[in-house]
């Protein structure tokens, strides 16, 4: 196979208030052509550093590439200027331009922000055409539209009008691919493409990308900090820790018989639709080498559980809950048509059970925890909690509820005020409900909600911006606990996180629920998340219940087609 790619003792700092940090520490892989090189690693790892350096994305400050080459061999090299491999890091702005785009090209990992929100998704496409190539707008529109029928977008025409708030975050990706595809390129660099993610939409994008890959020969550097994903795409790995490579291989290799005790941990730490363990192995447990020896529930222990659970009358019945929202509107703004969000949907919810919702983007189980926290009102049915229907209560009478049913949310960045401290975010919940006698007393109680989610004392004085994910999902579980609840709405509180950052969470709010008796709700669209911690779960599809019943029930042998294609899109099982 001919190189087409190969870095050579790249060195990256970015310069801090603290000083300097070095990103990636004399890192050199190699790219072959019609290859798929996978990066694995966690965040921080320098793995995007490295991709966005092969871009020249990363020539001002505070970044500063100190070392290291990065040869490139031109997709008609014969023809090129001069012979041989050319190194980008040495040409100049004006010089990069018929490289970016047209020879290398970049998915990012957030489409959202990647496209252009003032700009239609195809008039976004044809302008990258047209900076690349010399054809008519006309001819732009027409190569745009065979692009987008060739990342299988429906409706073409639609979605080349449609403004990126108006699509799916599966069809914004799709976007992103057939912008990158426009200019065909030799190399796509594809970063973290399929986070947070639907199983579902991740295969259909993973599917297209090879699909895409063997048709037009091209060759691609695969990002991601799950194994599994890289599994189902990559030819050969390479996983960096803290800005260095510390195994390579080919996929299969480094998956069956990893080396190096970060690898052992990224491998171990993802959780699995075969077992459910006592505790999820870390990366930390490898790095430290502690003998961490896995403990699988027995089925035994399963049954004994759930006797205990269900012997006790619910703390939480939904009954018949529909939620919906105009569809169609006159124009006096009145309602002609109504989408159910939520149709007709019913279950219990036992004390100390973990409930699982599970489904694609779009089901309904987001509105469904929302409606439960009367956060979203319900349209009919009855959310009955300890006796209680929630649904007769008025804003007065419902807030003491409020205290006992919390929610996480998703994005814990957007969750927290980023100008409030994190002291002030999780003493003001207090405050607002007249919890502990005065502000001394309240901070006390931060700093011990703190320390019980795995943080620091110290931390109060920081700001959200100054926190890692996981350290900000900690963070707003000491907020929702601040206030005593009872019961738990977690809503995807794991999935844009590295898979050992995934495992410490989970294992936090297992000791959570047994450290203060906690009932959770746990929505998330991972069922080998929702096997690990659920004692029972519903999968909606399209605001209906699909299945209702237990993990084993459901997995083993699943009775319904949409069920079983969730299961077969998991990836690395």
């Amino acid at each position: 196979m001919s190189r087409l790619l190969e870095i050579i003792d790249l060195t990256v700092d970015f310069s801090t208030p603290r000083g300097s940090t070095r990103a990636v520490d004399n890192l050199s892989l190699y790219l072959d052509k019609g290859e798929t090189l996978g990066i694995v690693g966690e965040s921080g790892s320098g793995k995007s550093v490295t991709a966005l350096s092969v871009m020249r994305l990363l020539d001002t400050p505070p970044a500063q590439i100190s070392n290291g080459k990065i040869l490139y061999t031109t997709k008609d090299n014969a023809n090129a200027a001069t012979p041989g491999p050319v190194d980008l890091l040495q040409l100049r702005n004006s010089e990069l331009r018929p490289y970016r785009g047209a020879e290398i090209a970049m998915i990012f990992q957030e489409p959202m922000t990647s496209l252009n929100p003032v700009f239609r998704c195809g008039e976004q496409v044809t302008e990258a055409i047209q900076l690349h190539q010399r054809v008519s707008l006309d001819k732009a529109k027409q190569i745009t539209l065979q692009l987008f029928e060739k990342v299988q977008l429906p409706d073409p025409e639609r979605i080349f009008r449609a403004y990126p708030h108006q699509i799916s975050g599966g069809q914004k990706q799709r976007v992103m691919i057939a912008m990158a595809m426009s200019c065909q390129p030799a190399i796509l660099i594809a970063d973290e493409p399929t986070t947070a993610l639907d199983v579902t939409v991740q295969k259909a994008i993973l599917d297209l990308m090879r699909e895409l890959k063997e048709a037009s020969g091209l060759s691609m550097l695969f990002i991601s900090h799950d194994l599994g994903v890289i599994s189902e795409i990559c030819d050969r790995v390479i996983v960096m820790y803290q800005g260095r490579v510390v195994e390579t291989g080919p996929v299969a290799q480094i998956l069956k018989a990893p080396q190096h005790p970060y690898t052992k941990g990224l491998v171990a730490c993802r959780p699995s639709l075969k077992h459910k363990l006592h505790r999820m192995p870390t990366v930390a447990d490898f790095l430290a080498e502690h003998d961490f020896e896995a403990h699988v529930v027995t089925a035994a222990a399963t049954q004994k559980r759930r006797e205990e659970l269900f012997a006790r009358d619910p703390v939480l019945q939904i009954k018949d809950l529909v939620v919906r929202y105009p569809a169609e509107k006159n124009w006096l703004g009145r309602p002609l048509k109504w989408l159910n969000a939520v149709n007709q949907v019913s279950f219990d919810v036992y004390p100390g059970e973990t409930f699982g919702l599970a489904g694609e983007s779009g089901c309904g189980k987001t509105t469904l925890g929302r409606s439960i926290a009367r956060l979203t009102e319900a349209y009919s049915g009855r959310i009955i909690y300890k006796g209680v229907d929630l649904q007769s209560l008025d804003e007065r009478d419902i807030r003491p509820y409020r205290r006992e049913i919390q929610v996480v949310f998703q994005d814990p960045y957007s969750s927290l005020n980023p100008r409030m401290t994190i002291g002030e975010a999780i003493t003001e919940p207090m405050q607002v409900h007249r919890l502990h006698d005065n502000h001394a007393a309240r901070r006390d109680k931060a700093v011990e909600l703190l320390e019980t989610v795995g943080l620091e004392a110290d931390h109060l004085r920081r700001y959200p911006h100054e926190f890692s994910g996981g350290q900000r999902q900690r963070v707003c579980l000491a907020r929702a606990l601040s206030l005593e609840p009872k019961f738990l709405i977690c809503d995807e509180v794991v999935s844009a996180l590295d898979v050992s950052v995934q495992a410490t969470v989970l294992n936090l709010l297992m000791d959570l629920q047994e450290k203060f008796g906690l009932t959770y709700l746990f929505i998330s669209h991972d069922l080998s998340v929702i096997k690990q911690m659920c004692d029972r779960l519903l999968i909606m599809n399209a605001g209906e219940v699909e299945a209702l019943g237990t993990p084993e029930e459901i997995f083993l042998n699943p009775e319904k087609e949409y069920v079983r294609r969730l299961v077969e899109a998991i990836p690395g099982q």
